[in-house]
């Protein structure tokens, strides 16, 4: 798929200053056919990818972006729903055996996920600590999903993640957003429940859906109200 380079700009949310310079340095991939230059999407998703940029079609990702910016945590955990007993011997096949599971994941999307998740664990441990690990791709997947999702992966045992604690993980937050912006508010909303250790304890008894909804919308309910 080609597009113009109005749509780039838009998809990359970027001045069109910015990316005629661009072009002028030879930053980013044009290909050149008998009409003229041409920027080809698919190469364009992999050029971003490596230099750490969201892109995202203005009508699938910006204009659904900017409906659910600040969705809250207990949405997008419900959306992503719960894994229980989730196998796995190490960080890889953990990984794999949660991302096989996801089950509003398309199959021809689950390798791409699986690769993504690795790379980012490679770069540093997502263990936080405290036997939690919030696993995540390094770029948006608003190409991918419609709608910012956490799976909650309650492991069938601990794994050596490589955490800040060396403590194994027993529970892996699995955090996919549709943009950055998104990625950072979830990932404080998160963070906020992790801190408090009557709700690691809790998350240790690998508790019931009903349950653990229950929990996370109280916690919610006290950081809404200590920002009130």
């Amino acid at each position: 798929m080609n597009l113009t380079i109005n749509e780039v700009a838009k998809c990359l949310n970027l001045p069109l200053s910015t990316l005629e310079r661009w072009i002028r340095q030879g930053r980013i991939p044009i290909y050149k056919n008998d009409k003229g230059c041409v920027f080809k999407k698919s190469a364009l998703e992999k050029w971003a990818v490596t230099h750490n940029l969201s892109f995202s079609f203005p009508k699938e990702g910006v204009e659904r972006q900017s409906n659910s910016e600040m969705e809250n945590l207990l949405p997008a955990i419900k959306r992503g729903g719960i894994l229980y007993d989730v196998m796995g011997d190490d960080v890889k096949t953990a990984l794999r055996s949660a991302v096989e599971n996801i089950p509003f994941l398309p199959e021809d999307k689950k390798d791409e996920l699986y690769e993504t998740l690795i790379e980012r664990e490679n770069l540093t441990s997502t263990g936080i600590g405290k036997g939690i690990a919030i696993p995540h791709p390094r770029a948006p997947l608003s190409n991918v999903i419609e709608n910012s999702a956490i799976i909650t992966c309650f492991l069938e045992k601990p794994v050596n993640f490589g955490a800040v604690d060396d403590k194994p993980v027993f529970v892996m937050f699995i955090l996919l957003s549709t943009s950055t912006k998104i990625h950072l508010h979830l990932l404080s909303r998160l963070a906020f429940c992790m801190r408090d250790n009557s709700f690691v304890e809790f998350l240790k008894t690998s508790p019931c859906a009903e349950a653990f909804f229950a929990k996370i919308a109280d916690f919610e309910k006290q950081l809404d109200k200590a920002k009130t």
